[in-house]
């Protein structure tokens, strides 16, 4: 394993979710909410001659829905998500401290010269 001076360093934590995975989740959100208004507008139908009050709302919901959900689906992708910094700086290495001369060394001159 080689070290690379100075190159930088990505978490893949800090990645955004795959064009695929994202196309996936907003179709099934749309599919979602349609099935929602096609169901509502089925309990508006029926419900018509027995719970006005309650097949208007639902009839209001299929009328809204369709907008919702387009507009949801066609949000775009989501922003890249803000957990830990996706840069993470190279770690600085500690310097040596300095050793100091033992106080007899200083003293004594260095062996072979007198």
């Amino acid at each position: 394993m080689s070290k690379h001076g100075g190159s930088e360093v990505f978490r893949i934590t800090g990645a955004r979710q795959g064009l695929t995975d994202d196309v996936r989740g907003r179709q099934r959100r749309y599919v979602i909410s349609m099935t929602v208004r096609t169901l509502s507008v089925i309990a508006a139908a029926v419900l018509w001659n027995v719970e006005r009050h309650v097949a208007i709302v639902a009839l209001a919901l299929g009328i809204l829905l369709p907008y919702i959900a387009v507009v949801i689906a066609n949000a775009g992708r989501e922003s890249t998500p803000s957990l830990p910094s996706t840069f993470v700086p190279t770690p600085t290495r500690p310097a040596l401290e300095a050793r100091e001369a033992p106080e007899d060394a200083a003293a004594e001159p260095p062996h072979g010269r007198n």
